[in-house]
């Protein structure tokens, strides 16, 4: 996996919806579930959603959580 795909869930925000402004790695698993139903959107960041939706279904929160210290 890409790197700069981790650092990006752990520095950008969520531009929109319910969760507009949270970062994305902070997006709760149900939204992401919810989402996966509707489609995720194109684009950036429809991959880091689905990146993240992946992460979490799998437990692997754990590999965001250094990099989220790093980078704040």
């Amino acid at each position: 996996m890409d790197q700069q795909i981790l650092i990006d869930l752990v520095t950008k925000k969520m531009p929109f919806g319910k969760y507009k402004g949270w970062l994305l790695c902070d997006v709760p698993e149900h939204y992401l579930v919810w989402m996966k139903g509707k489609g995720f959107p194109e684009g950036k960041l429809g991959m880091w959603l689905h990146t993240l939706y992946e992460i979490k279904l799998n437990g692997l929160e754990g590999i965001l959580a250094e990099l989220k210290r790093n980078y704040r």
